[in-house]
């Protein structure tokens, strides 16, 4: 599969791992790009700038190919040092950097200057023009179905990805939402140049994820998401759970919630516990809609390549002009 994205990254398939907090580590990001995709390392998982570096080490000695590294900068009660983390990106020799969140203009001036890829992640087709004229190599548009912040437009993919390719001319990736073959082929055909996943990764063998969360989201439905911290105009989807509920409870008051009331409930400490340990009624676990579309949790390489296959199948059976039924069953798949 050959398209703007694959070339620009030097990858076989057009498929990204997005940054997660606390997932993207070197043993999910070095399976992704085994298997022909695009792997992300998060930089702010790592507790330091210098074990950030590490991490990069112990990626490369799982896997040959290309990887990224996620640094999402958003507002927060303690900001970590994020130049810091920028200046080790650089410094890892990676060339490939996903940008989320603010993009401060000296983070982005260094990433040019030492010749990083930038793939900016955002919301809205005016933050996407904003950051290619800053610089962005490409965008990843990330639709209102998706985990973590979709922003506050409130905009689905399917008007947001063909919104985002008519007015870019820059690589697109659609992000959010995409979970197997078929939201792949639909993403192609509205004009992106790949996908980006995060939620259908973290589903997966290698993902650093307790199998019991893995099992919890694996048997919910695209109904079993909710938005946190709308009244603070930060927007974010997770998985419907009593630590969820109980935000929502909060925020729903009339007079509302603050963040420091919000913060026992929300604590990035507690939602790592709850990945790590299994409590899934402990913690934020942040999960996007496409978890009404999963239902197994396989190894990076059958995903990607089930993947591939159900797109081709799809976009095939989309251009029929005949009208013939073409079923996406195992033997088609894979013949």
């Amino acid at each position: 599969m050959k398209t703007r994205i694959t070339e620009l990254l030097e990858i076989r398939y057009p498929i990204i791992q997005g940054g997660m907090m606390w997932v993207g580590r070197a043993e999910l990001a070095a399976a992704v790009s085994n298997a022909g995709g695009l792997g992300t390392l998060t930089a702010l998982t790592q507790p330091s700038p210098e074990a950030l570096l590490q991490e990069v080490q112990r990626c490369r000695a799982l896997t040959a190919a290309p990887f990224s590294i996620n640094l999402t900068i958003l507002p927060s009660a303690a900001p970590p040092p994020y130049e810091d983390y920028a200046r080790a990106i650089v410094d890892s020799g990676v060339r490939i950097v996903e940008t989320a969140g603010q993009q401060p203009e000296a983070i982005t001036e260094l990433f040019k200057s030492r010749g990083l890829v930038i793939v900016h992640k955002c919301t809205s087709v005016r933050h996407a023009l904003s950051a290619q004229r800053r610089g962005a190599d490409a965008i990843s548009i990330d639709g209102f179905e998706c985990a973590g912040h979709p922003g506050e437009d409130d905009i689905p993919g399917l008007i947001l990805i063909p919104a985002a390719c008519a007015r870019l001319s820059i690589p697109v990736v659609a992000s959010g939402g995409i979970a197997n073959g078929r939201t792949m082929a639909a993403a192609l055909a509205l004009g992106a140049d790949g996908v980006n996943m995060g939620t259908r990764f973290m589903l997966t063998q290698e993902a650093p994820v307790h199998p019991a969360v893995k099992a919890a989201l694996v048997q919910a439905s695209e109904r079993d998401t909710t938005l946190i911290f709308r009244g603070l105009r930060n927007t974010a989807r997770v998985w419907r759970n009593p630590v969820s509920a109980a935000v929502n409870g909060l925020e729903q008051r009339p007079e509302g919630a603050t963040f420091e009331q919000l913060r026992p409930w929300v604590a990035g400490a507690r939602g790592r516990h709850a990945l790590e340990q299994g409590t899934v009624d402990d913690g934020l676990i942040w999960a996007g809609q496409c978890l009404g579309l999963i239902d197994d949790v396989p190894g990076c390489a059958e995903l990607i390549q089930r993947m591939v296959a159900e797109c081709r199948l799809a976009l095939r059976r989309a251009c029929d002009l005949h009208g013939q039924p073409h079923p996406l069953n195992e033997s088609q798949i894979h013949a």
